[in-house]
């Protein structure tokens, strides 16, 4: 996936399953993803996804999916 593609699946993809299923991956708690970090991502899209945010919180570039959350709708 292209950079532009995965910051956009941050913002539209929800969590499958768990306490936090429905939840936009960008909208998760940093706990949340740390706990993720600390057991294992999942596999396949959904672990890149989860660790691209954990990346994301833990260095401070939330502002980087600013633009994409303040999008219209098409």
């Amino acid at each position: 996936m292209k950079q532009e593609e995965v910051l956009e699946a941050l913002v539209t993809t929800k969590m499958p399953f768990g306490k936090y299923k429905d939840v936009l991956i960008c909208h998760l708690p940093e706990g949340y993803l740390v706990w993720f970090q600390q057991k294992g991502f999942p596999q396949g899209k959904l672990g890149m996804l989860l660790a691209t945010m954990y990346e994301i919180k833990l260095n401070g570039l939330e502002y980087l999916l600013r633009p994409l959350t303040n999008k219209p709708s098409h």
